[in-house]
């Protein structure tokens, strides 16, 4: 099951991209060599579906699951629907059972459903798609600009794609939900932590304790001799990186943010949350976008000496960019508005009750602003690629 699954997903997404390493790597040599590529097409989606079959099947050998004996309910788990090419990678003993019990349709869950979804849209039409507009002019451009004009994109692209990606997240949540299906929460706020350690708990939480179940505490996790902890842990997101994509700029991005981890686990001190660290945090983790986000490693290195070194003049462009790049400043405001809010007043919003009609103004405040500042010729989701 293992070579089959990774057998597949090797061949799809990373035999051009072996065979171009190693036919650079022997030109480096003085040993050119020429190996034909192939022109192939990537299956949606096939990181998250082979991911969450191998669970799976690893659960099944470790004796943690029950193989199950409906072929209907195994194969609808493997590609359900609303989260098949995305996410959140869900495991067997948490979303197969749900196909074996009675679900009920109900307004209360069609309401919920509907919130998910109409936050997910403004995350994604709104925020993302309108901060990548300025982004991509800027990425794709590098020779163009300078150091200053680099930060501003590089903090747009931050929230371009924590939007387009939990924002599919909570549009297929709010679709199962709907359908009264349980899936797990994928983001928890990440940009609020207070650590690199405490962000990859809140970022993309289906893979973190995916590479954490079946990657890392196989590896030997933290109940090893501290050098090979840490080696472990550099593994894991060095590992985690490449799962994102064939391109050394994702190995490296992964790598990083394994230093990163590396560095807090050496420093052994707790840190306290205040503006000062979730402000370090977020430029740590900024500093890693940059690769995730470059064409290739030689522009994101140029992209980062430009940074800090060539501040240069800071591009706005026309009036119709000034008017994108305030669009795109005021979504994002709206967001961390609701975050902090979510992260810091959570009980009182709890405990303080809304009559209907207030609840019903707020949602049909955000389809206004979905439908107003929302970027309608934009489709495609980033992590689709993967």
């Amino acid at each position: 099951s293992l070579v089959i699954n990774l057998g597949v997903l090797g061949f799809f997404k990373y035999y051009n991209f072996f065979i171009s390493s190693i036919s650079d790597s022997f030109s480096l040599l003085g040993f050119p060599i020429e190996i034909g590529a192939l022109n192939i097409i990537l299956p949606v989606g096939i990181s998250f579906y082979t991911f969450q079959t191998l669970s799976y099947t690893i659960d099944i050998y470790k004796k943690k699951l029950e193989p199950t004996t409906d072929i209907v309910a195994f194969f609808t788990f493997v590609s359900f629907f609303p989260q098949l090419v995305a996410g959140p990678i869900e495991r067997a003993s948490h979303l197969l059972p749900q196909f074996n019990s009675a679900r009920k349709f109900t307004s209360n869950n069609i309401s919920r459903g509907f919130k998910y979804i109409l936050w997910g849209f403004f995350l994604k039409l709104v925020v993302a798609d309108r901060a990548g507009i300025y982004v991509d002019a800027v990425y794709n451009n590098v020779d163009m600009h300078g150091g200053l004009t680099f930060s501003m994109a590089t903090i747009l692209f931050a929230f371009q794609i924590y939007g387009d990606f939990s924002g599919y997240s909570l549009i297929a949540i709010g679709v199962a939900k709907m359908f009264d299906f349980h899936l797990m929460t994928n983001f928890m706020r990440p940009y609020l932590s207070k650590s690199v350690g405490e962000f990859w708990n809140r970022w993309h939480i289906s893979l973190s304790t995916w590479f954490r179940d079946y990657l890392y505490i196989p590896l030997g996790g933290n109940r090893v001799k501290k050098s090979r902890w840490l080696l472990n842990l550099f593994i894991t997101f060095v590992i985690s990186g490449l799962w994102h994509g064939a391109n050394w700029t994702f190995i490296v991005w992964g790598g990083l943010n394994g230093l990163y981890l590396i560095y807090e686990v050496l420093l052994n001190r707790e840190k306290k949350r205040n503006v000062l660290n979730i402000g370090l945090t977020f430029l740590l983790i900024n500093i890693s976008w940059v690769f995730f986000r470059a064409n290739n490693v030689s522009e994101a290195l140029l992209i980062l000496g430009r940074i800090f070194t060539q501040p240069g003049d800071f591009f706005i462009g026309s009036g119709e960019d000034v008017t994108a790049l305030f669009y795109s400043v005021t979504s994002i405001t709206i967001l961390l508005i609701v975050e902090i809010r979510a992260e810091y007043f959570d009980r009182y919003v709890q405990e303080k009750r809304f009559s209907q009609y207030i609840e019903l103004f707020k949602y049909a405040v955000l389809a206004f602003l979905i439908l107003y500042l929302g970027v309608f010729n934009k489709s495609q989701f980033i992590y689709f690629q993967f």
